[in-house]
């Protein structure tokens, strides 16, 4: 089709003349693009130009003292994933990325989301804050997914808008934003959030082909030509270009947001007959009932049909097929980083929007439960003073993501309302850290107020049904938890918010595929306690947010914590109500 594969950088202050610029092949087998620039606002005179530099230098000082006194600020690049889990072997087909970035820095052992789902998650990386406070509840636009709310309320106090705004930093997206982003009803693809200085988003959600991206506001349709329109291939060439042509002023945040490995699964053709022999894991808690628990898990048909599991291991083999084209973007951006002598001043994230599961409890596939599975995700990072080949245990959260970015960059984190935690202090390896053993997960069911008609009997409300009448979500997979890792526990207490207030507790130190729910042999006092903390934390906001949990020293029950704007009252129960 005329057109398809072009794009087009948008990048401000560039001694760049705006000729199309050809570029070929950038390995084997991989799609090529070709790239016009341009430029937002026009050409600036001398005179112009050094009086916009000495005020954003000025602001600078102002708002981002550490990073003013620094010769060359840190660059960062953060690279998303979508429905990438680590507990199931996600991590394995990267080979590229474990040797360049976790063999080069650090890997998270304990990194976690708190929704898993696509588009509450994402929203909590942008913003640093739990899906109370920035309340994108789901992936529609009812659940407040890049809806005009969201919009005016979220976008403009995001981290990469403060990047650009407060710190000077030039800022580049590619991929995947929210799941609803392009909707008319929100604007459509001309919606450019603000803080972007280049804007290359994909309307909805994930796809590998025939999809529409936004081109800072532009629409731009793609095709079905592996060697112009294969979305992750796209993503790393203009990436790639950004890098060649961005300006040398400033330094400069990335953040590519592949659709791999979500659905559908497309692999890119030289990968087509990866993993043949390779089969989703059978851990201990595959193919089995889930008893003892929510009763969406318990209506999950036990033992798995054949077709079932067949679709499942073929899911599993086709996510990493996906995954391969990640791992060439990878090397690729690394590459290029070091060819242009910025790698040693970069700092590198990757990570995933949520994890996945593939028959855990008899459920096929999906994310959105509040298991390990769904909720853990890899953690990986590479940057100035990060020592190689390290693991870190602490109990991290993808809010803790915008926090790190802004301290890297020298912003004051005491003006922002985030909830999250600087890593920083991890990254470099600094002693005697303070850190939290406890974090809020939160999630709000999708469902609707009629029955499938192809399964009347499991009644109103259900949704993501397959054809077997499995159903992996409901309005009432409301729930919240307190997942705890501290010296003495390793813990999840969960509450649903349904009629039967449903709770779930598991040991994972005894019982790490959380197949025994506890909720009603562990002690009284425990489980009011986890009662009272998790009311605390889904009613927290910023610095409440990171108050010791239940098994710290300094843990102690203060009412006030637990009552602000959002109405959460208390819930007394007995073990025998469980």
């Amino acid at each position: 089709m005329p057109g398809a594969g072009r794009a087009r950088a948008l990048l401000p202050r560039t001694p760049l003349s705006a000729a199309p610029v050809s570029r070929g092949a950038t390995g084997s087998g991989s799609a090529s693009v070709r790239v016009s620039l341009s430029f937002r606002g026009g050409a600036m005179s001398p005179a112009v130009t050094a009086l916009a530099r000495g005020l954003a230098l000025a602001a600078l000082l102002v708002l981002c003292p550490a990073a003013a006194r620094q010769a060359r600020r840190p660059n960062v690049v953060l690279i998303l994933t979508d429905d990438q889990d680590v507990c199931l072997g996600g991590m394995t087909p990267l080979k590229k990325t474990n040797a360049l970035i976790a063999q080069m820095g650090i890997t998270f052992l304990n990194a976690y989301v708190p929704s898993a789902l696509c588009c509450p998650s994402r929203a909590s990386i942008l913003t640093g804050k739990y899906p109370h406070n920035h309340h994108v509840v789901n992936n529609t636009l009812e659940g407040n997914c890049s809806s005009k709310s969201w919009q005016k309320i979220q976008e403009p106090y995001t981290f990469p808008a403060l990047l650009k705004t407060m710190c000077g930093y030039q800022t580049f997206f590619a991929g995947k934003y929210l799941n609803e982003y392009g909707a008319e009803d929100a604007g459509g693809v001309g919606h450019v959030p603000p803080g972007w200085s280049f804007w290359y988003a994909l309307e909805k959600n994930s796809k590998y082909y025939n999809y529409t991206l936004s081109v800072n506001g532009k629409a731009r349709r793609h095709g079905e030509n592996y060697s112009v329109d294969y979305l992750t291939d796209v993503l790393a060439n203009m990436s790639l270009d950004f890098l060649e042509y961005k300006s040398n002023f400033e330094p400069f945040f990335m953040m590519i947001s592949t659709p791999a490995p979500h659905s559908p699964w497309t692999a890119a053709p030289q990968y087509k007959k990866s993993f043949q022999n390779v089969s989703a894991p059978r851990n201990s808690n595959f193919n089995i009932h889930g008893k003892n628990k929510h009763w969406l898990i318990r209506q999950a048909k036990t033992p798995m049909t054949n077709s079932s599991i067949q679709f499942l291991d073929d899911a599993y083999r086709k996510r990493w097929q996906t995954l391969l084209s990640v791992d060439d973007l990878i090397e690729k951006l690394v590459k290029k980083l070091e060819f242009h002598g910025e790698l040693d001043n970069t700092y590198i994230f990757y990570t995933s929007d949520n994890g996945f599961h593939t028959g855990q409890f008899s459920l096929p596939i999906d994310k959105r439960q509040l298991y390990e599975f769904d909720i853990k995700v890899p953690l990986l990072v590479r940057g100035p003073g990060i020592k190689p080949n390290q693991t870190n245990k602490m109990l991290v959260a993808n809010i803790d993501l915008g926090p790190t970015i802004l301290d890297i960059a020298g912003y004051d984190l005491n003006k922002t309302q985030m909830d999250g935690m600087s890593l920083l202090p991890l990254l470099r390896g600094d002693k005697n850290v303070t850190w939290r053993s406890d974090f809020l997960v939160e999630y709000q069911g999708e469902g609707y107020n009629g029955s499938d008609p192809t399964c009347p009997g499991l009644g109103p409300g259900v949704t993501h049904c397959f054809p077997d009448c499995v159903c992996e979500d409901s309005y009432n997979n409301t729930y919240a938890c307190v997942r705890t890792l501290s010296t003495s526990w390793d813990l999840q207490y969960c509450e649903f918010d349904d009629r039967e207030v449903f709770v779930e507790v598991y040991n994972l130190t005894a019982d790490p595929h959380q197949i025994n729910n506890i909720a009603k042999t562990i002690d009284q006092e425990i489980l009011e306690k986890m009662n009272y903390r998790l009311m605390m934390l889904q009613s927290c906001s910023g610095a409440t947010c990171r108050t010791p949990g239940v098994f710290d020293p300094g843990y102690r029950f203060d009412p006030r914590l637990m009552f602000s704007n959002h109405g959460v009252q208390a819930r007394q129960f007995s073990a025998q109500s469980l």
